[in-house]
């Protein structure tokens, strides 16, 4: 019996919305690396890009369990001697780019530093509120609060 091994030109990409609000955040970007990834697919192969495009919305109602949000901090670093910075959970959520706690909860996920992680966050679209461009393309809706009753928090 032969392992199969799928192709590029064999993927059939499909383009998925799930609106993020009161859903739980990491429990969210497991989902959404399982499908960016194709893991939820048969014919995932490892070094191949299976995974499927993924529109978020309402990034900015995202939640955090517990006391994440004053305790949990993100890094980064200025590139100079004594320039790290750090903002918590709290402060990136009402700052002017919500949706980049979700870019980062995603790209942790996703295998490190490889061109395969980059290509594939590249199919991650995230938008602050309920409007996005990518109509046309008519995604299917998927239901996160509904797969666990964990995944979703009442405020």
């Amino acid at each position: 019996m032969k392992t199969y091994s799928a192709k590029q030109t064999e993927v059939q990409k499909k383009w998925y919305l799930i609106d993020a609000e009161g859903l739980v955040l990491g429990r969210m970007a497991a989902i959404i690396v399982d499908r960016l990834r194709g893991k939820h697919k048969p014919m995932y192969t490892p070094h191949v890009d299976c995974g499927d495009n993924i529109i978020v919305v309402n990034a900015e109602k995202v939640r955090l369990t517990g006391r994440k949000l004053e305790k949990k901090i993100y890094y980064r670093h200025t590139g100079y001697p004594g320039g790290i910075k750090q903002r918590t959970a709290g402060e990136v959520l009402e700052g002017d780019h919500p949706e980049r706690a979700i870019m980062m909860a995603v790209q942790r996920m996703l295998p490190k530093e490889s061109p395969l992680a980059r290509k594939q966050l590249g199919h991650l679209k995230v938008y602050p509120g309920a409007e996005h461009p990518h109509e046309a393309q008519n995604p299917e809706v998927l239901d996160v609060a509904a797969m666990n009753s964990k995944n979703n928090r009442a405020a």
